[in-house]
């Protein structure tokens, strides 16, 4: 499937003026909107340039919370100097333990630029910055699925991964005080300048399956994904210490991931090597001679090796050589292991811990055209995505010529209204689409708002044949019903 370049376009009714923000989130429970990400966390950048994002714009600094702000127009730095900051523009210099910066701004450091519209938190430990910017979770799952995904991924692979992306986020401790999750693979990777073809293929992804994550049995879920599994999928208790076993994350053959064969991996480890990363780790002392594993899971991984006598856990010796000699050295725990001179040589299969989402072979399934519902069932059987909010299904109404997304059954009672509106457009266009319109109906304005970044006065979203729109029963009762949505279909062409 080829995918345009698509650009969003809203219906701007003069809702304001009659109250419809008020009237649809004042009895709405609050919703978490944002997110704090860590920005550029594997560099360990001890200072950073900082410049106004184009001609015209400026920088605004907060040193404390009490602090007056500090504009300025020219290029500026902050260094760490141990838990303390120096921020530096034009000829003063100002210490301070926290800056907030206003969006957007540009950050220069270890040869890459980087303009980003959200606003920021800058600390220090230990000599290293600490920097966080608060995202819009819509825009993080559209970041994070534009860096992590590829050109083999279609509609429902990408929708997949946008839910399992969105329930990691939400649902997961990661470990971070000073933001809640990373921008590396420790929690789930941001390419900070992704390319715009696929941040426009993954917003179309978030924008598709906004609010959802997974539930099983009507309870929140937990969710992860990797690249390869391999042709089987893991359980977590092979690969976490003390991970309980979940009914909806066995262990299962996936013949959609070796369609083409499958991907197999070779490396070789030097004994030095080896023996100073399980020191540093504090996995294993000096000393020992030989490695073996001595227990696999249901999955075949190895979870569990052993160092002489000593019992090593699989996956924190794959996560410890990946910290110390890169991590394309043991790609997963899925190998064997023999000692031939001074060298390890492992021999293994799939990329990535195997839980969860195999992107491969969810490609493979969206190639062959199975839904997302079909890849979230494969990859967590029994599990199925509703709305974060609620814990409710989306249900799915057809119309003629679109289908109605909504929480809400009653909202059925508005297909024939939604129709007459695309019967109008089409008439007045000339044009008929041969695929159906979706129309998404969101149950709040907050929800409206986390899922589109659009203003709550904005009374509907389109981008590409996707169309979002604020409760339909506060459109119909303000009589903008019909010409919202026809305003809407006609942009569809």
């Amino acid at each position: 499937m080829k995918f345009r370049r698509l650009r969003p376009r809203l219906a701007v009714l003069c809702l304001l003026a009659i109250g419809l923000s008020a009237a649809t989130s004042a009895a709405q429970p609050d919703l978490r909107s944002t997110l704090r990400v860590g920005v550029w966390t594997l560099w360990h950048d001890r200072e950073v340039k900082l410049g106004p994002a184009g001609p015209g714009n400026s920088i605004r600094f907060q040193a404390c919370a009490g602090c007056a702000s500090v504009t300025v127009t020219q290029p500026a730095s902050i260094r760490a100097a141990g838990d303390a900051l120096v921020l530096t523009e034009s000829r003063r210099s100002i210490r301070a333990s926290r800056v907030s910066i206003s969006a957007p701004v540009t950050l220069g450091a270890h040869g890459e630029t980087l303009t980003l519209p959200w606003p920021m938190v800058v600390t220090a430990r230990s000599g290293v910055l600490v920097m966080a910017a608060t995202m819009p979770i819509e825009s993080y799952v559209e970041r994070v699925v534009a860096s992590e995904s590829d050109d083999a991924d279609s509609a429902a692979s990408l929708e997949a991964l946008a839910i399992v992306v969105r329930t990691f986020a939400l649902r997961q401790v990661h470990g971070h005080t000073e933001y809640d999750l990373c921008d590396s693979t420790h929690c789930q990777l941001v390419r900070w300048n992704a390319s715009t073809a696929r941040l426009t293929v993954a917003r179309t992804a978030a924008l598709a399956t906004a609010g959802e994550t997974l539930w099983f049995h009507g309870q929140p879920a937990l969710a992860y994904f990797g690249k390869d599994c391999g042709g089987y999928t893991a359980s977590p208790a092979e690969i976490w210490s003390g991970a309980h076993p979940l009914p909806y994350l066995p262990a299962l053959p996936d013949s959609y991931c070796t369609r083409d064969g499958g991907h197999e991996w070779a490396s070789e480890i030097s004994f030095s090597d080896l023996t100073a990363t399980l020191a540093t780790h504090g996995l294993a002392r000096p000393g020992w001679h030989d490695l073996a594993i001595a227990r696999r899971g249901p999955s075949g991984r190895a979870v569990m090796l052993r160092a002489d006598s000593t019992a090593i856990p699989a996956e924190q010796f794959r996560l410890a050589v990946g910290e110390s000699l890169g991590w394309n050295r043991l790609p997963s725990t899925w190998f064997e292991v023999v000692r031939q001179g001074d060298r390890f040589l492992f021999h293994g299969r799939g990329l990535g811990n195997g839980v969860g989402l195999c992107q491969r072979g969810a490609a493979a399934m969206a190639a062959e055209g199975r839904s997302t519902e079909d890849i979230l069932n494969q990859y967590f059987p029994g599990a199925a995505a509703a709305d974060e909010a609620t814990g409710r299904a989306w249900q799915r109404f057809s119309g003629q010529g679109f289908v109605l997304e909504s929480l809400e059954p009653s909202d059925v009672a508005y297909l024939p209204e939604l129709s007459r509106a695309r019967a109008e457009a089409s008439e007045r266009s000339g044009l008929n689409a041969s695929t159906p319109f979706t129309v998404r109906a969101f149950a709040s304005t907050p929800a409206f708002r986390a899922a589109t970044l659009a203003p709550g006065w904005v009374a509907a979203f389109t981008q590409g044949n996707w169309i979002a729109t604020q409760p339909l029963r506060t459109l119909a009762a303000r009589h903008l019903l019909d010409k919202t949505l026809r305003h809407e279909f006609l942009h569809c062409w």
